[in-house]
């Protein structure tokens, strides 16, 4: 037997419940913005990933409540930069709660006990602990459906990487110990790693513009 849904049928919330534990696991950018007053504020994405490697960009899908923005995503459109944070294992715990709702005033940053470092190429801090930070300033908001969600593309201007991390100009993953998202309150880790062939590939390149 099968589950039959018509997603003409769902509503905003009952689709984002099905769909968040349908496209698993998810990588969280943790990301620290900063506030017209200064105020640090952290909050963790799920729908990430990045689009380009040259220039790197990244892309992070940020929501809305009730219709507004976010503090993130006011955040950063107000100062066109942010910090993408990957947070660890060891972090977890941390990483839930900063997605807790507060007022504007609140630092999640402070609240957690998270220190924070600051930027070099931005005035966003970035979190010291993480085992990476990439310092990003933004290079297009791009809305999506009825709900008022917006695909925020920034491009990586600086990366911290955690030293030892770093090995042949790879990231050593297990040495990172990232945490992802499933459906609902659920975490995962990386748990078993499969090794195979390594597949030859064309090298990339920078290609003229269309």
């Amino acid at each position: 037997m099968t589950d039959t849904l018509d997603a003409a049928d769902l509503g905003p919330e009952a689709t984002y419940r099905l769909l968040s534990g349908i496209v698993v696991p998810r990588p969280i950018a943790w990301i620290s913005t900063l506030s017209e007053t200064g105020v640090v504020n952290l909050a963790p994405f799920s729908c990430f990933t990045f689009v380009s490697n040259k220039p790197p960009l990244l892309g992070v899908n940020i929501g809305r409540k009730a219709g507004r923005r976010k503090d993130t995503g006011a955040h950063i459109l107000a100062r066109r930069e942010f910090v993408v944070n990957i947070g660890h294992g060891g972090q977890l715990q941390q990483i839930h709660e900063s997605s807790a709702e507060h007022p504007p005033e609140v630092s999640e940053a402070a609240l957690l006990g998270l220190a924070t470092a600051p930027g070099e190429a931005i005035s966003v801090p970035r979190l010291a602990e993480a085992g990476v930070a990439m310092e990003c300033r933004l290079s297009q908001v791009i809305p999506f459906g009825d709900t008022g969600a917006e695909f925020f593309v920034g491009e990586v201007l600086r990366f911290h990487v955690r030293e030892g991390l770093l090995r042949d100009g790879k990231i050593d993953t297990l040495a990172l110990d990232p945490v992802c998202r499933i459906g609902g309150p659920n975490y995962a880790t990386l748990g078993r790693v499969v090794t195979l062939r390594t597949m030859p590939q064309t090298a990339k390149t920078v290609t003229a513009a269309p």
